[in-house]
């Protein structure tokens, strides 16, 4: 992998793998200069093409990519195809689950033995619908026996919203999870904390991650709350046949 692309930090298999890329070298240019993976923001396909090309030959293993729609939809990781999804898992060797983001929350799951492994998509549409609930039951696995990672994702100081969406979590997450904006009738949301109760409430406590903001760190990070259109990157997981 490259220098500067982040891996989970937490206590999985030596066989489970996981890789967040950031913008950092590419070939993409314009508001989408550096490593893009997005196919659907408006860069140059052939662009594209070649990030991925180089993800998969610097990973080794085959990507399995999703058309992300804020669903609850999870499904087998299928490379080769492209299935509308915000979820994908795996018990195959050397196939990764990818997840896109630019601001939303990328979350990792693998269970504690390393047979399977999982990669959701989880902005507030999604968290507040229930994907990571979806992800948990879709694993098949007692969530005691899960470890999950939350990546890179708007961080609580930058997550500004409506009181729509402070509403549809309910009272509980919204004494924990949001404070008053600066600005009238807004607040703050923390996205991470968001997910760790709802992981919680099903069983999970083995939660890692949680810490980078996307807005903040635009040398690595793309963020659509900062700049609009721009790119993607990716966090995915895989079982590494060589290791297991």
């Amino acid at each position: 992998m490259k220098d500067f692309w982040l891996t989970a930090d937490w206590p999985a298999p030596e066989w489970v793998k996981t890789c967040v890329t950031t913008r950092q070298d590419g070939c993409s240019q314009g508001r989408f200069k550096g490593f893009n993976l997005g196919a659907h923001v408006g860069d140059d396909p052939h662009h594209v093409l070649a990030n991925r090309a180089e993800l998969a030959r610097k990973l080794g293993c085959r990507v399995a990519w999703l058309e992300q729609t804020h669903s609850t939809d999870v499904v087998e990781a299928a490379p080769g195809q492209v299935e509308e999804a915000d979820a994908s898992w795996t018990a195959d060797t050397d196939v990764a689950c990818a997840i896109m983001t630019a601001d939303c929350l990328p979350v990792l799951f693998c269970d504690r033995a390393g047979t399977r492994v999982a990669a959701a998509h989880a902005g507030w549409r999604g968290l507040a619908a229930g994907i990571l609930e979806n992800t948990v039951t879709t694993l098949g696995v007692p969530a005691h026996e899960l470890l999950v990672w939350l990546g890179p994702a708007i961080g609580p100081e930058e997550f500004e919203v409506g009181p729509e969406v402070k509403d549809i979590f309910g009272s509980a997450a919204a004494a924990e999870c949001f404070k008053p904006s600066p600005r009238p009738d807004h607040y703050l949301a923390d996205i991470y904390q968001l997910a760790r109760l709802r992981l919680q409430a099903m069983g999970v406590d083995a939660i890692y991650g949680g810490g980078l903001c996307t807005v903040r760190d635009s040398v690595r990070f793309y963020s659509y709350r900062r700049d609009g259109q721009t790119g993607r990157f990716a966090s995915l997981i895989w079982r590494d046949s060589t290791k297991n």
